[in-house]
This record gives C-alpha cells, sequence and structure tokens, in this order.
C-alpha cells in the first residue's frame, strides 16, 4: 500500500486505516486480524472504545510482523492532567499488551477544562519515555493547534476530526498541510443513508461500477485526507482498501465537497464547546 501522508516529524501513514469502534471481544479480534491480512496497516483505537486488548489480541492472531503495523490510542478526557496522562498511556500499553504504542491522540481538547496543553506535555514526555512514537489530537481547532505549538514548540502530527461529505472542514484540511499536521477522518462515510443517495456520489460509483462508500472513500483519498472507516465484514474492509486506487475526475471531487451544510456535523460536536469524558 503507497505511504501518501507524512507529518512534520516524518510519521508516514497509508491512505486508508481501519477504524475499530465497536470491534470488541472475539469476533472482534478476528476482525482486526482479518483487516490486517488483507493489507491495513494503520489500526485506530481508543481508550474509551474499551477495546485496546481487543486490538491488541487481533495484532498477536494476524501472524503478520509487529514491525508494518501503525496502532493508535486516544486519551480520554477525564485523564488530561499531567500524571494520570502518563499512567494512562501506561494502562494502554498493558490493555494491548504492546510495549510501545505507535501513535497517541488526545481526543478531545475539552477547552473548559483548560487542560489539553498539559495533556500534550505528558504525551511528549511518554514519546521521550519511548512508551509511544508519535504523538497527535483529535478535534482540535487552529485555536487549540496554535496553544499547543506556543507552549511547547510543536504541533500535533496529527489531527483526527470529524470529516465527510456533508462536513468536508476544507479549511481545515489546509490549515493542517501548512503545517505538516496529517488529518485523519473519523466517520468518513457518515454512516451511510442519505449520502449515498446523493447524485455526486452516485454517478462516479456507476461510472467505476463500484459502491458509493468506495466513491467516499476515494474522495478522501483525492482531497488529502486519511479516513479510518470501520467494518467487520471482509469485503467491505476490501472495498474500503481497494477504494484508494480509485480516480474520480476534479469535477466529481469538487461535486462531492460541494455537499457540505453549515449543519453537516453528525451531532453537533463543537470542539469549541463540546466536552468530552
Amino acid at each position: 500500500m503507497p505511504v501518501t501522508h507524512v507529518s512534520h516529524r516524518g510519521l508516514t501513514l497509508p491512505a486508508v486505516g481501519l477504524g475499530t469502534y465497536k470491534l470488541k471481544g472475539a469476533v472482534g479480534a478476528e476482525a482486526i486480524a482479518r483487516g490486517v491480512q488483507l493489507g491495513y496497516t494503520l489500526l485506530d483505537s481508543a481508550y474509551n472504545y474499551e477495546n485496546e486488548g481487543t486490538v491488541g489480541e487481533g495484532i498477536r492472531a494476524c501472524g503478520e510482523p509487529r514491525g508494518g503495523l501503525i496502532v493508535t490510542s486516544k486519551l480520554p478526557g477525564r485523564y488530561q492532567r499531567h500524571d494520570d496522562a502518563l499512567v494512562t498511556v501506561q494502562e494502554s500499553l498493558y490493555r494491548t499488551g504492546l510495549s510501545n504504542i505507535d501513535l497517541y491522540l488526545i481526543h478531545w481538547p475539552n477547552p473548559a477544562q483548560g487542560l489539553y496543553v498539559e495533556a500534550f506535555e505528558a504525551l511528549l514526555e511518554a514519546r521521550e519515555a519511548g512508551l509511544i512514537s508519535h504523538v497527535g489530537v483529535c478535534n482540535f481547532l487552529p485555536e487549540h493547534l496554535e496553544a499547543l505549538k506556543d507552549a511547547t514548540g510543536e504541533y500535533p502530527e496529527v489531527n483526527q476530526i470529524e470529516l465527510h461529505p456533508y462536513f468536508p472542514q476544507t479549511e481545515a484540511l489546509a490549515f493542517h498541510r501548512e503545517r505538516g499536521i496529517i488529518t485523519q477522518a473519523w466517520s468518513p462515510l457518515r454512516r451511510g443513508g442519505e449520502l449515498f443517495e446523493e447524485r455526486a456520489i452516485t454517478a462516479p460509483a456507476a461510472r467505476l461500477g463500484v459502491s458509493p462508500a468506495e466513491v467516499v472513500v476515494a474522495w478522501h483519498v483525492a482531497i488529502g485526507s486519511l479516513p479510518i472507516p470501520k467494518s467487520a465484514h471482509p469485503d467491505r474492509q476490501l472495498a474500503n482498501l481497494r477504494a484508494q486506487d480509485l480516480e474520480l475526475t476534479p469535477e466529481e471531487v469538487a461535486a462531492i465537497t460541494a455537499l457540505g451544510r453549515p449543519d453537516g456535523r453528525m451531532k453537533n460536536q463543537d470542539p469549541a464547546v463540546y466536552e468530552e469524558f
């Protein structure tokens, strides 16, 4: 799989990752192992998903070298204080059974708490201690990213944000690109539904002979977003992975981006005010 994303510190990520939200237990571990065998190298988890152990088991069961995988987890809002953050990273290691986690993200800024800079500093310490290799964030707005840079001299390497055709985040993509921050997209397919009935998506799907979901994944790749769709079904896992090779025309990409709406967020979770613990 070609590498298409490189951060300002040299973190290299593939075009498409595998989301693991709600993949738990033996069934989840089997789905994760299968995804790795199909070709996924980026696995996205979180402390709050309560499945870090499942991810670790999937990795052990897949039969592939650990060195070829990039494992991600996330720090919950309730543990943003310095010492709590370090203990949480250690707990993530124990849960996964890994000696190192490749990429650790702050799950939400929780600006009312005012602790996200402290949490970022703790993750940088965890990186220096060898517990994690790369540090990123989720759902951070430009002002949050600039606060991190002002305090530590560093931007995060990744910002994972809600991004899909109804909420294309073009300004955030440009802001990240200029600073060497990789943009990852959560809920990249917006759970389908009416989105998959939009002519801007069904027309290229018909032209290419693929599903609407594959067109949306291809759109992400075209605009420089790294989607992490979740699927336990092998056919859909493979389709999402193969979609990175689809070629949309510039006009098709623009038409899909034009689907953006002012109210495009799925749950109105505005990082300027939303708090997640």
